[in-house]
């Protein structure tokens, strides 16, 4: 699970701010936490899968939000197209 790949200045945390830019097909990747609310979670694979966006799952919100250098958990994170 290559979270290092969430260094990048173009990551984008949280459901809302991830799903506005999987509507505007702005995003290349998106990783989800096993931990968090199902159906936001969900929601926001249903979405990413049916753009052709690759999912990666992360066990825990927490390491999430760390690879996000932010100091609380994370549901949803994604990587802007370059």
């Amino acid at each position: 699970m290559p979270l290092s790949e969430l260094a990048s200045e173009d990551r984008v945390v949280g459901i809302r701010s991830v799903m506005r830019k999987l509507e505007r097909g702005e995003l290349r990747k998106v990783f989800l936490s096993r931990d968090a609310e199902a159906e936001l979670v969900l929601a926001v694979e249903e979405e990413a899968l049916r753009r052709g966006v690759d999912v990666e799952w992360v066990e825990e919100s927490v390491l999430l939000g760390r690879a996000c250098a932010i100091s609380r958990p994370a549901a949803a994170a994604g990587l802007r197209k370059s």
